[in-house]
């Protein structure tokens, strides 16, 4: 695959069909990978450092795995997760979260995390499906989402849905919401970690993404790497589709987007075309942090989130 062009290997990496069932668990079909795999996914949970349970729920589209934490009579918060960095992420972040909120976070069926489905692909409107009938399973109503790069395009997705249930969003770096990728070449860092994982694509990634990739804790960074070496997802760059002014300005409801000063998906840039679309919009730079702006500038992040949340 070296020397074929990079929209084909986009292409190649994202084919498939949902209704094509192809094994048990089709991220890792490898019961032993797996393993290795959810071991250091349950060491990562150490990190959070509160009291949490983890449940599943069945759902059209396979057996959803959530991680709750928070007060039972909290008003729900979701949080989305980046891509293949699983619910577990959120380590640096959910203890302040969850001191007023009931918090769940969802592994996305199709990358590595604990959910488990058998569909090569979902459409964005199962996806949505999928997310909905969690929230009805737990009855939910005033549902506050927070998504970070690829979970920041999700909920977005899920906000501009005629009907929805949802109070309040917090994009953090959201992907391809308002706009392409700052730096393509770093971006691409990934990408090289997908088709050749190695310590040493590894070490690339983490310089590439984070501002501060030496302070990453190293039991997060191994599960990451696990979840590129043997995980069987796949990018969704061709699901998602840049949103239209239209979706833009049918989001009413509070939105707060954030955005480090040392990104390289998104710049300050894209705060123009949120003020200009959106009407309830809030936009802040966070200095001396990449993408991993919730990892990277944690307590900050963590401020701004409560606060935004709290207003009435």
């Amino acid at each position: 695959m070296r020397n074929l062009p990079l929209l084909l290997i986009f292409i190649l990496l994202s084919s498939g069909c949902s209704s094509y069932k192809v094994s048990e668990d089709y991220v890792f079909p490898s019961k032993k990978d797996k393993a290795l795999y959810i071991k250091s996914y349950n060491q990562t949970l150490k990190l959070w450092d509160i009291p949490f349970e983890e449940t599943d729920v069945m759902t059209s589209y396979g057996m959803a795995h959530i991680i709750i934490s928070g007060p039972k009579n909290g008003e729900p918060v979701i949080l989305f997760h980046g891509t293949d960095a699983s619910s577990s992420m959120w380590f640096p972040n959910i203890k302040e979260f969850s001191k007023r909120y009931r918090v769940y976070g969802i592994d996305f069926p199709l990358e590595a995390g604990k959910s488990v489905t058998n569909c090569i692909k979902l459409s964005n409107k199962e996806t949505a499906d999928f997310y909905n009938e969690i929230f009805e399973h737990f009855q939910m109503k005033n549902i506050n989402l927070v998504g970070v790069s690829r979970g920041g395009w999700m909920a977005t997705y899920l906000a501009v849905q005629p009907d929805n249930k949802i109070k309040k969003i917090v994009l953090l770096s959201p992907a391809q919401t308002f706009g392409g990728i700052e730096n393509i070449w770093k971006v691409l860092t990934a990408l090289n970690l997908k088709l050749f994982p190695s310590p040493k694509s590894l070490m690339k990634f983490f310089n590439a993404f984070s501002y501060y990739p030496d302070k990453i804790d190293s039991i997060f960074k191994e599960q990451l790497y696990l979840a590129y070496k043997y995980g069987n997802s796949k990018p969704r760059l061709l699901n998602m589709v840049r949103f239209s002014d239209k979706d833009l300005r049918s989001l009413k409801i509070p939105v707060l987007v954030l955005v480090g000063d040392h990104d390289i998906v998104n710049s300050e840039k894209i705060f123009v075309k949120a003020h200009k679309l959106i009407p309830n919009v809030e936009t802040a730079v966070i200095r001396d942090a990449g993408h991993f702006l919730s990892i990277d500038q944690s307590e900050i992040i963590n401020k701004k989130v409560v606060e935004f949340l709290n207003k009435n």
